[in-house]
């Protein structure tokens, strides 16, 4: 929060400095006091522990966050500004604000760091920056980083923290610089790099990213294709292993999947409007398809007026999600090929009832235990949306509508469908699916298993 002080000053928001100031201090001292009783005793976590500090330390950290909006008056309501909150810290970029231009600086800033800190993840930025979680700090990295395809790229956890951290960064830093070169202005350049890196979507303007100029919006898309690849990857890349790189069959499947859903909607949309530019669509095109399947949520077009099929395509996406490792959300392409390569072994046992066949992923055997987990975790999310949906038509939405925001929110997109679509947002939802809508976001974040562990009998038990 401090350091949207001196961005509030800049643009002479004495007012807004005054706020975010005294949001930072509360905070800090609220830090201090927590902190306090676990100095007395240095404790080792235990893996239930572990699961209950990485779910609470999401919440508490988004109440937290509303300080700046609510000392500012810039949102008044808690549940608004909750909202916005765990949004920002999910990285999904579903708002209540009406008018964005309207806001100052220094809270626009503040709404873009929430994307930028809950991007690289809450346990791992705290893992990379304080020795105080000790020996703790696997236990919680483990389960923050809940994707089951991490890699450990150092012997210690917080050398592997630090050195994701230091991607995540560089990635940020090149894209302000290009988007720079393209004549964005510096404010609104850090602000965009930091939803886009984090995959998050919260834009300046009103408009999201469709006033900008087509080299603008290519950069942005190159980014976001960047931020929905596994982080480790890019690390062997910058260290020149570009074998190890290049030969992971989740990148191709990723690739794979980006590409034949552009080829899929340009033809659509040419062949429903021939007098249509092709570069024009091909560019909307990209830039939706990209910003849904790496969960990002910035728009350049609405693709609800599309023909039915597009948008439905764009409806299909929201359950794709980027590689396994990024900041993308969804489902993510290591579980949709694993589930693909289940299903083809299962046709072929068929077939050959006695033979042995495995199910393999970059030239190793999957074990059961990871068919076993991506399986249960395919069946929960689908049962979370299936019930997030019904709560949403409960709340007072129209079917498309709840559908598109649950599938959304647990994605970690943002533009939903209907009233909550591309050109809308969710000011009009009800207080109570907010609160439905914010607990999803904050189940799709940790991907769902690490939240409603707490939820069960056996979770309290010795």
């Amino acid at each position: 929060m401090a350091f949207c002080i001196p961005v509030a000053l800049i643009f002479h928001e004495t007012d807004i400095a005054l706020a975010i100031a005294k949001s930072s201090a509360i905070s800090f001292f609220c830090g201090l006091l927590m902190g306090i009783p676990g100095k007395m005793k240095k404790i080792n976590l235990r893996i239930k522990e572990a699961y209950l500090i990485v779910s609470l330390s999401w919440i508490i950290i988004s109440v937290f966050g509303t300080l700046p909006y609510l000392l500012s008056n810039t949102i008044p309501n808690f549940n608004l500004a909750f909202f916005e909150t765990i949004s920002g810290y999910t990285t999904t970029g579903a708002s209540i604000i009406n008018d964005i231009e309207a806001l100052p600086k220094g809270i626009l800033f503040w709404r873009s760091m929430t994307h930028w800190i809950g991007g690289i993840g809450i346990i791992v930025l705290f893992t990379a920056i304080m020795p105080l979680l000790g020996s703790s700090s696997m236990q919680l990295f483990s389960v923050e980083t809940s994707s089951i395809t991490i890699e450990k790229i150092h012997p210690h956890i917080k050398g592997t923290a630090l050195r994701l951290s230091f991607v995540y960064v560089i990635i940020t830093l090149l894209e302000i610089i290009f988007l720079r070169l393209g004549g964005m202005n510096i404010f609104d350049a850090v602000c965009h790099s930091f939803g886009t890196v984090a995959t998050g979507g919260f834009s300046t303007q009103n408009t999201s990213i469709a006033e900008y100029s087509p080299y603008i919006q290519y950069v942005i898309m190159t980014f976001m294709l960047l931020a929905g690849i596994n982080f480790t990857l890019h690390y062997y890349f910058i260290k020149g292993k570009f074998k190890k790189t290049f030969s992971n069959n989740e990148l191709w499947f990723y690739f794979k999947t980006v590409g034949l859903s552009i080829v899929t909607l340009v033809v659509i949309l040419m062949v429903k409007n021939p007098l249509l530019s092709l570069e024009h669509t091909f560019r909307d095109v990209s830039f939706q398809v990209i910003s849904v399947i790496t969960c990002t949520g910035f728009i350049t077009t609405d693709y609800e007026v599309w023909p039915q099929i597009g948008w439905f395509i764009i409806f299909l996406l929201m359950f794709s999600g980027g590689m396994a490792g990024s900041t993308a959300g969804g489902i993510k392409s290591f579980r949709h090929l694993l589930l693909l390569r289940i299903s083809r072994s299962e046709m072929q046992r068929r077939i050959h009832p006695n033979a042995i066949i495995p199910v393999r992923y970059n030239k190793t055997n999957v074990n059961s235990d990871t068919i076993l987990n991506v399986q249960a975790f395919f069946i929960f999310y689908i049962i979370t949306f299936v019930i997030g949906t019904l709560l949403m038509v409960l709340a007072g939405l129209d079917l498309k509508s709840a559908a598109g925001g649950t599938a959304s929110c647990l994605g970690g997109i943002g533009p939903g469908l209907g009233v909550v679509g591309a050109i809308n947002n969710y000011a009009n939802v009800s207080v109570f699916g907010m609160y439905v809508l914010s607990f999803i976001m904050l189940l799709g974040r940790l991907e769902i298993f690490t939240l409603l562990m707490i939820f069960t009998k056996s979770f309290w038990k010795q």
